[in-house]
């Protein structure tokens, strides 16, 4: 593994994996799920080789443009990522995804080249009280509470799903089930009726080789999400569609 560092505090664009989780609505594991994918294509890097146990409570830098922040425990509890480790990941998210990211990552570089160097010691002083916040912020993602309040949020908004009025109810009935069809497929649906997980990539890779477009279809959290032929599913994980829907 790559020898680590204690991360220095960046002036350039950064974001964190809670940030790109709550831009997306993407819970935050699976994004962390989808970074670390992302390393071990491009560096090698897994989850499992990582010992970051003599790392407790601290923010190091995993390799350039790649900060983990590691709790009490030794996990990582978030990753921050430069701009092109960002604009790596959103390669597989779906386009609206993608541009709700890519809109907040240039909101920041504006907000950034508008900074003037202070000019008298009130602007100094503003200045430094700002850089010491931000680098709070940076260190409270660290603070376990913050994925406890991620858990509960993510608790409250599954309840007011489930308490949905009965109207609504019936009506997405009579409709289609989008994603959840024989034909087609999402993967959360999917990971639902058979208490697994699965990866999109492989489903991906067998469409390209047999010229099959996935369908784009609504997600309520997502936006957009693939929805993967029963072909396709049949060969890479044999899960046949029509047993479960």
């Amino acid at each position: 593994m790559t020898a680590l560092k204690i991360a220095e505090h960046r002036s350039h664009v950064t974001m964190s994996s809670r940030e790109i989780s709550k831009l997306t609505k993407k819970e935050h594991k699976n994004v962390i799920r989808d970074i670390w994918e992302m390393l071990e294509d491009l560096y090698g890097i897994t989850k499992d080789g990582s010992n970051l146990s003599h790392k407790k409570n601290q923010t190091v830098t995993l390799v350039d443009g790649v900060d983990i922040t590691v709790d009490s425990r030794g996990y990582v509890s978030s990753f921050r990522l430069d701009k092109p480790h960002v604009e790596c990941l959103l390669t597989g998210y779906s386009a609206v995804l993608r541009m709700t990211v890519i809109r907040h990552i240039y909101s920041l570089e504006e907000k950034i080249s508008k900074r003037a160097l202070p000019v008298n010691y009130k602007e100094a002083l503003l200045a430094l009280v700002q850089s010491e916040t931000e680098k709070d912020l940076i260190s409270a993602e660290r603070d376990e509470a913050v994925e406890t309040k991620a858990w509960i949020g993510e608790k409250r908004e599954a309840t007011a799903m489930a308490t949905a009025s009965a109207a609504v109810r019936e009506k997405n009935k009579l409709a289609e089930k989008i994603g959840e069809s024989k034909k087609h497929a999402a993967i959360i649906p999917v990971e639902k009726k058979t208490g697994k997980e699965f990866k999109w990539q492989p489903l991906r890779k067998w469409c390209r080789e047999h010229g099959v477009l996935p369908k784009e279809v609504e997600d309520k959290r997502f936006g957009t999400v693939k929805s993967w032929p029963r072909d396709a599913w049949l060969a890479v994980y044999g899960v046949e569609l029509r047993k479960l829907f």
